[in-house]
């Protein structure tokens, strides 16, 4: 079976990924909020990417029986879980426009799509290439 993944899904989750992320820090940046909240959220938006990219890790070396401590594994989707939570709950109390909420939201998700995406893409092109432990 070839995983490698087609080059235009590898652009696209690229994609995903830079106009979430992009799309985010540039709403931040042209904000009227206090440079405390932009902080807030700018600390959500990496959290949430690192949680994602180690949650995506973790399940697939389960999948793979490479071997992954329960501990990590649980920790990996509490930290998902709570970037998640934080962004709900920093967008809810944000004195900010229904649209404005909506766009964070949705740069939010799409960034963590192409987080994930992306980190699946390398993994699987990693198997295609030989350069994985399970080669």
């Amino acid at each position: 079976m070839n995983l490698k993944p087609s080059n235009a899904f590898v652009a696209a989750s690229w994609i995903a990924l830079g106009v979430g992320m992009i799309g985010f820090i540039i709403g931040l940046w042209r904000s009227d909020m206090l440079l405390n909240e932009k902080g807030y959220y700018f600390a959500v938006l990496m959290f949430g990417l690192f949680a994602v990219i180690s949650l995506q890790k973790a399940v697939r070396d389960k999948l793979e029986s490479i071997p992954v401590t329960e501990l990590y594994y649980g920790i990996s989707w509490f930290a998902t879980l709570l970037t998640i939570a934080l962004l709900i709950i920093g967008l809810w109390n944000a004195d900010l426009q229904p649209s404005e909420k909506g766009f964070y939201a949705f740069a939010f998700l799409l960034a963590i799509f192409g987080a994930i995406t992306v980190q699946k893409n390398t993994r699987d092109s990693q198997i295609a290439r030989g350069k994985h432990p399970l080669n």
